[in-house]
């Protein structure tokens, strides 16, 4: 007899609209501002050029984001729906401190207090707001992004795998505008990169969603390296 296979969640227009939201640069996070260490890498002669920025891109997605920040997000949307606080006290605690330079610590906690001032907006004329923004907000000493990515995405009623697709393709958009401003390269340039990285992606989120707590790391020692080397870097666009 053939298995029947579940039919999978729909994604409403609505929370498809809001999906593309959070994952838009326009979305006041200040996202646009960091290279997360490509600025660095550039600088130090590691990479030149398109293929060089490609390739760099590509290795960051899986060695760092979906190895740690999207395993985040999966199991922080989780807890966020279970009302879990301590599961989420647990894992922004390990986002903090697991980014390896005071930059991407800065820029985690910078980028989470944001998103979380932004949500707070959104329910600032509702009679009952949501009390998980302020639960948020509460974490010390900051909320971090992907814990607070997580809540937003998770009150959009989107699925899962939608979500962490949404915020892997909101960062690869704001690595590539990073890559072109400091290599520089143009926009066509710009196109073929973000097209490598989503083709990359779906499959990167797949890891993240199998990957096991045990197995989440965020040990990336060049990166941290050049992390730590751009906060001394004589000159820069970027804050990492």
């Amino acid at each position: 007899m053939p298995r029947v296979r579940a039919k999978p969640p729909t994604l409403s227009p609505s929370a498809l609209l809001q999906l593309m939201w959070l994952a838009s640069p326009a979305l006041p996070v200040g996202g646009f501002s960091y290279s997360e260490g490509l600025e660095a890498a550039i600088d130090a002669g590691l990479v030149r050029d398109e293929a060089g920025v490609s390739r760099w891109l590509v290795d960051q997605l899986h060695l760092a984001l979906a190895r740690a920040d999207l395993s985040v997000v999966a199991r922080a949307h989780a807890a966020w729906r279970q009302r879990d606080s301590v599961r989420i006290t647990e894992l922004n605690d390990w986002v903090r401190l697991t980014r390896e330079s005071s930059e991407f610590r800065q820029q985690t906690e910078q980028m989470g207090r944001s998103l979380g001032a932004w949500l707070a907006t959104q329910d600032a004329d509702l009679a009952f707001p949501d009390q998980r923004i302020a639960e948020l907000a509460a974490l010390k000493p900051a909320p971090s992004w992907p814990v607070a990515f997580a809540l937003a995405v998770e009150r959009t009623g989107a699925p899962l795998r939608e979500a962490l697709l949404a915020h892997a393709f909101g960062w690869a958009e704001n690595m590539v505008q990073a890559a072109i401003k400091s290599v520089p390269l143009g926009q066509s340039a710009g196109q073929r990169i973000l097209a490598a990285l989503v083709e990359t992606i779906p499959a990167e989120v797949e890891h993240a969603l199998t990957l096991p707590d045990s197995a989440r790391q965020a040990h990336t020692p060049m990166l941290a390296i050049l992390s730590a080397q751009h906060e001394a870097q004589y000159s820069r666009l970027f804050r990492s």
